[in-house]
């Protein structure tokens, strides 16, 4: 999300690296709808649900599991 400063360095480091797939959320409600159903049942948000954060930046990986850092 271009507005998260957790997200800047992540999106600095990132531009331009054809491996991965840059999604904004706060860019369209699809985005935005998509990464919550995720966040909703994905267990790796389990903690970060529970301290009321977010969870961005995060990396969904090919093989669907998710992790909060490169």
């Amino acid at each position: 999300m271009a507005t998260c400063p957790d997200c800047t360095p992540v999106i600095e480091q990132l531009a331009g690296n054809p491996d991965y797939l840059l999604v904004d959320i706060g860019e369209h409600v699809r985005n935005l709808k998509e990464f919550l159903q995720l966040r909703d049942i994905h267990p790796a948000f389990d903690d970060i649900r529970g301290r009321g954060a977010i969870g961005i930046p995060c990396f969904v990986k090919e093989d669907g599991s998710v992790q909060f850092e490169l």
